[in-house]
């Protein structure tokens, strides 16, 4: 019985690590708390403050971090998804462009377990190099969403994001050929990517409230990568989503797309020391392009990244290139 009550005691006794990080906790939230109360946010920076903690934990669960894992988080604000994510990975580096924000994070987390675990990076990430790391998790600003996507897939060296995004936006990048919201933005991600809707997100969940509610997306790198001139990739689509309700024939006719790819095909034959025909018709090599790959009455936002590979194989197989 003596060993039974010296039992019940060992498991009433404190954990010390727990407490610690339980009080950690507790403060950051009153400091959290704080600052929102004081704070005014600058919507110019996008400054949409995630305050639910259940949409907090979700997002991270979503991401399946490793003990051992570098996280990048862009604009992480007041510290909310941060503190979650410090508890899950080896470490956290945190792209903050306003220098309030910046200040509110060493604030929150000095004096923490997590401090020495946190880098925050001041700047624009759009204009930064991207470091290493495993995952990135983050409450996008909205209105960095499409240039730091394509900056992500570029970077290439990740394991997956979990990125929230303004709701369209976000159907946008998991838009099927043929959806109403398929764009060039939809096959340019795709082209490199699988992208899986993971939650839907109100506009109450926030402070200050968006006007629109938002999405969670995980987006995963293809591997291997497609081995493509991402360069020609992207000027073709450039053409074909323009008027994308149109039929692709009806893209390429414009007077301006014309000029452009004759430019592009002198510029091709000066390079490789090919003699340029008097003769040479654009149009003609259009034309015969749509007619090998059978796609020219097809609207282009019903074309898939096959259909667009194939597309881009014939256009330089005749000897046309493209250019961003």
């Amino acid at each position: 019985l003596s060993y039974y009550n010296e039992y019940k005691s060992y498991l009433r006794m404190p954990k010390v690590k727990n407490e610690r990080r339980a009080a950690a906790q507790r403060k950051a939230a009153a400091t959290t708390a704080k600052i929102q109360q004081t704070i005014t946010f600058n919507k110019d920076f996008g400054q949409h403050i995630l305050r639910n903690p259940q949409v907090v934990q979700s997002i991270v669960d979503k991401a399946a971090i490793k003990s051992s894992d570098t996280v990048l988080e862009v604009g992480p604000g007041t510290g909310n998804l941060t503190a979650k994510l410090l508890e899950k990975a080896k470490r956290v580096i945190a792209f903050e462009i306003d220098p309030r924000m910046v200040a509110e994070l060493r604030k929150r987390f000095m004096g923490t377990p997590f401090y020495s675990k946190l880098e925050i990076v001041v700047g624009d990430c759009i204009k930064s190099e991207l470091p290493e790391f495993d995952v990135c998790v983050a409450n996008m600003p909205y209105q960095i969403s499409s240039p730091f996507v394509f900056k992500l897939l570029l970077h290439r060296r990740f394991r997956c994001a979990v990125l929230m995004f303004q709701k369209e936006f976000a159907e946008r990048l998991y838009a099927k050929p043929g959806d109403k919201l398929y764009c060039r933005l939809s096959a340019n991600t795709q082209l490199m990517a699988r992208v899986d809707h993971v939650l839907k997100v109100g506009k109450g969940n926030f402070k200050p409230p968006p006007k629109v509610d938002s999405s969670v997306v995980r987006i995963e790198l293809h591997n291997p990568m497609p081995d493509i001139n991402f360069t020609e990739w992207d000027g073709l689509t450039r053409i074909v989503f323009n008027r994308k309700n149109k039929t692709l024939s009806a893209a390429f006719k414009h007077k301006s797309v014309l000029e452009l790819l004759t430019k592009n095909y002198q510029i091709y034959c000066s390079i490789k020391n090919v003699p340029l025909s008097p003769d040479f018709d654009i149009k003609a090599v259009i034309s015969n392009v749509f007619e090998e790959s059978g796609l020219d009455a097809t609207r282009s936002r019903c074309l898939s990244n096959d259909d667009l590979l194939k597309l881009l194989e014939k256009f330089n197989a005749n000897g046309i290139h493209f250019s961003s």
